[in-house]
């Protein structure tokens, strides 16, 4: 619960929510759950809200209008009622139809409204499309960015930003009581993206291909889903490694954490990331990571102190790094004692000060310009 010297607050939080889950997602839901707990009266403005009736969500162009009509009146209550309006943000479209449009009506509301952007293509969006995102966001009273890849991402842009970190759930996502029991023997690797390009989960395929001449009984799990899961199952049947491979589709967070400890090794290949999530719940699980080194990732982890950080689009890379880590025990759980050390930083504990430290020097600088309570 919250410390008597510091009041609750009236929030309305606007973001994601799962289904589908993902890292905003389920910071947003995470966030909502943790404000509440301390006291503070949060009012949730899901932005992915289902269609209603359903078949809208299957008509193209349309199914925009059902959703922002209801989006925009639920935000219009929702900042009538509260002291401060946090908007999780991203790129694209979504910044266009959910981020300005809750900036421009929290100032209609007069209220101070915080912009908590995340996103590892945020640099060539804002390069792409600035002229349109600059105007609501210098209408933020404070920008958020969770981590110091996207603070220099923002500033050479001309926006300062405070880091306020991600949060991990150290209650959900630790170590298993032992070391998986396919250690050595029968690795088994394990990558928690979403099936799209940007991550380039076939790079992955081509490494574990490289990993398994070594450990024929090895075992790759891909967690997540998207678009290009028929094109990678083809591939895998192509490396000749299909029977090795499990698909598993997008899961809940307690099905992730029962994944991350039957894990030897979490690899995530991807082409561009800001602070990745599934990074932070492997660490917490105790799991050795081999990384791209794209983006904010070395902001978030050191190559050889809390990972292995390997080149993008590098298959030969990816693999030699996964044989070095089941090849040296000793290396392996050396990345685990570090990674499970670094992740203590990313906790509630550790993060809420520097967000309530926002909100309430949000509160503070719009009252001195209104010369009224928000």
């Amino acid at each position: 619960m919250m410390a008597a010297s510091i009041p609750p607050l009236r929030i309305a939080l606007v973001g994601p929510l799962p289904p589908p889950p993902g890292g905003m997602a389920n910071q947003t839901l995470q966030l909502h759950a943790l404000l509440r707990q301390d006291g503070h009266a949060v009012d949730l403005v899901q932005v992915n809200a289902a269609y209603r009736p359903a078949w809208i969500g299957r008509v193209p162009g349309v199914r925009a209008g059902f959703r922002l009509l209801p989006y925009l009146l639920a935000l219009w209550r929702a900042a009538g009622r509260a002291q401060l309006v946090h908007v999780m943000a991203n790129s694209g479209w979504s910044w266009h139809l959910f981020a300005a449009p809750a900036i421009w009506m929290a100032r209609l509301r007069g209220r101070p409204v915080l912009v908590n952007y995340r996103g590892g293509e945020a640099d060539a969006f804002l390069s792409r499309s600035l002229a349109w995102v600059r105007p609501s966001l210098r209408r933020s009273d404070a920008l958020l960015v969770p981590s110091g890849f996207l603070a220099g991402v923002f500033g050479r842009h001309g926006f300062a930003s405070t880091v306020v970190p991600n949060v991990i759930n150290l209650e959900r996502f630790q170590p298993a009581a032992t070391l998986p029991a396919t250690a050595g023997a029968a690795p088994s690797i394990l990558v928690a993206r979403h099936l799209e390009r940007l991550y380039d989960n076939a790079s992955a395929l081509h490494a574990f291909a490289i990993v398994a001449a070594t450990y024929p009984d090895a075992r790759l799990v891909v967690a997540g889903a998207g678009p290009e899961r028929a094109a990678l199952e083809r591939l895998a049947g192509e490396l000749g490694i299909a029977a090795a491979v499990r698909f598993a589709g997008r899961l809940d967070n307690t099905a992730m954490a029962e994944l991350y400890r039957a894990a030897d090794v979490m690899l995530n290949p991807s082409l561009a990331d800001n602070m990745p999530n599934s990074l932070l719940e492997a660490l917490a699980s105790g799991v050795p990571v081999v990384s791209t080194d794209v983006g904010g990732v070395p902001y978030l982890v050191e190559h050889d102190a809390t990972a292995l950080l390997v080149p993008p689009r590098d298959p030969q890379a990816m693999a030699a790094a996964m044989l070095r880590l089941l090849a040296e025990p000793a290396l392996a759980q050396r990345l685990r004692q570090s990674g499970l050390r670094h992740v203590a930083q990313y906790t509630w504990v550790e993060v809420r000060p520097r967000l309530l430290q926002a909100y309430h020097a949000s509160l503070a600088a719009r009252q001195g310009v209104d010369g009224s309570a928000a």
